[in-house]
């Protein structure tokens, strides 16, 4: 049986959401039987634009998606920072960019799962999973989220951490925080545990009307 092929779409400004992302590629890939790929999504800021933000080159190892490309995959993660609370301009600029896929539903029936980098606790580490579901409802996706499934590691009280029932997170602070030990772990966890649904669901279209 053909490989199930999961993709690990993300877009990082300063380089929190790549470190998930990567974190999140191994969860999936240790999952036998499944072909788990990173790609980027395109940046809209300009380069002086960038400059002044102090962002870090692009990962040149992963490349750009375009939006057909998604048709290929039989489940995705998607990961982005927060902007006031939801998804980046870029990320919505890219699944704004998906009409075509939408107007026939090529992606209903794919599962999908999020995860995401804030700012601080305000700075919507649920609402910006939540503010996603539009999204995947649209184009007829399954939402996946984790639920209470990381165990232990979803009730620590004793250190800053990230992430929700709604996927895997960290808190990027002023910049220089970077993802912790118990927050990489569960951003594997979500890379395999979305990977093991994304392969039971291989092969199973939707019912058509």
């Amino acid at each position: 049986m053909a490989a199930t092929k999961l993709y690990i779409v993300y877009y990082s400004l300063h380089g929190h959401v790549e470190i998930m992302a990567r974190e999140v590629h191994r969860g999936a890939n240790s999952v036998n039987g499944v072909e788990a790929t990173l790609w980027q999504i395109p940046e809209t800021f300009s380069d002086e634009v960038l400059r002044k933000m102090k962002a870090p080159p692009k990962a040149n190892d992963v490349k750009e998606i375009r939006p057909e490309q998604l048709t290929e995959a039989d489940g995705f993660l998607f990961g982005f920072p927060s902007r006031f609370g939801m998804m980046g301009a870029q990320v919505k600029a890219f699944f704004d960019a998906t009409h075509e896929l939408w107007a026939v539903q090529a992606l209903a029936g794919k599962p999908a799962g999020v995860f995401w980098s804030t700012g601080f606790h305000g700075g919507g580490q649920e609402n910006a999973a939540l503010t996603t579901i539009t999204q995947l409802a649209h184009h007829g996706m399954i939402y996946v989220p984790l639920g209470y499934t990381f165990g232990s590691g979803m009730f620590e009280m004793n250190e800053v951490k990230g992430g929700s029932s709604y996927g895997a997170g960290t808190y990027a602070g002023d910049g220089s925080r970077r993802p912790s030990e118990l927050e990489l772990q569960q951003a594997f966890y979500q890379g395999k545990y979305v990977a093991e649904i994304a392969k039971k669901l291989k092969g199973k279209p939707p019912l058509a009307v």
